[in-house]
């Protein structure tokens, strides 16, 4: 629990989310019940998968990026119908609710279950029925990034790709992002996709400068036409480029205890958040795959804050302009700007 003086003021922000797969956010009991609705296998060979408390203590143990999606892809193959996909993405959003989020920005990794023979419709629809409830029901707004695997060939990425095309074409889906195994795996590689998807007007992002170097980043904006940045915590490595990021509003969507988890950094103190805000370059907070790294978004804010000691009107800074990146329409940004400058009145009262 954050011991912090600003803890009560950081539970009561309102929050905006831009970095959350909600593959990512499939809680190890969530898991055990699928698996047991849908008569899925897990691995009988893997101690972690011997119950639940197993599985989640393996999570406390990841060594690297590819030891975290050894097991994030294994658990995605507990999901099949569209009630399952309604099931992970409303425990989500409830639970992002109870934490204040009022819109969320969430991935989704379509190519992880065609393969498997899931229909794209079938996780779409699954998301949506699961969106609207959200809307309903806590007035927390969101949007869908379909997330092609960069781990998979581009050819195959570029088919999932145009497979998604109609949703982004009818707005089901906000957006078009690039995630899994970052190494290796640079951006120029999917140039072919994501000049379709500016030219058809799209917005666009990538992971990059996670565990890759800062050329990851450059890439990303230079040849996928990028205006938003997922991890890109090796900034501070191109001077040059900082600049071009403050001065363009590229959002960086940092994810701090998933860097510390997945061993990008060795704690929340060595991440570039003081010299971004001093630079101007704009970020937001965020979970990234919340059940497997031990914190949702709040847990997030507190690692921040008692990493940085940041100021009340750091963090009215760092929401507002998540706010305003946020790729949801102009009235949308506007009522959550009031939300935002009323608790700050309550807050610093």
């Amino acid at each position: 629990m954050c011991q912090h003086d600003l803890h009560q003021f950081l539970c009561a922000l309102p929050k905006v989310e831009q970095h959350i797969h909600l593959e990512g956010s499939l809680e190890p009991s969530l898991v055990f019940e699928l698996a047991k609705r849908n008569n899925t296998p897990l691995p009988t060979d893997d101690p972690a998968y011997r119950d639940i408390d197993s599985l989640s203590a393996r999570y406390r143990k990841f060594t690297s990026l590819d030891d975290f999606l050894h097991y994030y892809f294994i658990n995605m193959g507990t999901l099949i119908h569209e009630v399952d996909f309604e099931d992970l993405a409303y425990r989500y959003f409830q639970k992002a609710h109870s934490q204040r989020v009022i819109h969320a920005e969430v991935f989704f990794d379509p190519q992880a279950h065609t393969s498997r023979g899931v229909e794209f419709s079938t996780i779409v629809n699954g998301f949506k029925k699961a969106r609207q409830r959200a809307k309903e029901e806590f007035g927390l707004t969101s949007g869908l990034i379909v997330c092609l695997l960069r781990h998979i060939p581009p050819a195959d990425c570029h088919k999932a790709y145009i497979q998604a095309r109609p949703y982004l074409d009818s707005g089901e889906v906000t957006g078009l992002g690039l995630s899994s195994t970052e190494l290796g795996n640079p951006p120029h590689l999917f140039k072919s996709s994501y000049d379709d998807a500016k030219a058809a007007g799209f917005r666009l992002t990538a992971h990059a400068g996670e565990e890759a170097d800062v050329s990851y980043m450059r890439s990303a904006v230079e040849d996928l036409h990028c205006t938003r940045i997922d991890h890109g915590i090796k900034l501070p490595e191109d001077p040059d480029l900082l600049s071009q990021f403050a001065k363009e509003r590229i959002l960086v969507t940092l994810c701090p205890l998933s860097n510390v988890e997945l061993r990008c950094v060795k704690s929340v103190s060595e991440l570039p958040i003081r010299q971004y805000l001093q630079s101007g370059v704009p970020l937001s907070i965020n979970s990234d795959d919340p059940a497997y790294f031990g914190g949702y978004i709040q847990e997030n804010y507190c690692a921040v804050q008692e990493a940085f000691q940041l100021s009340v009107n750091d963090w009215q800074g760092i929401v507002q302009g998540s706010i305003e990146l946020s790729w949801c329409g102009q009235e949308r940004k506007e009522e959550m700007s009031k939300k935002l400058a009323g608790a700050m009145e309550i807050c610093v009262q």
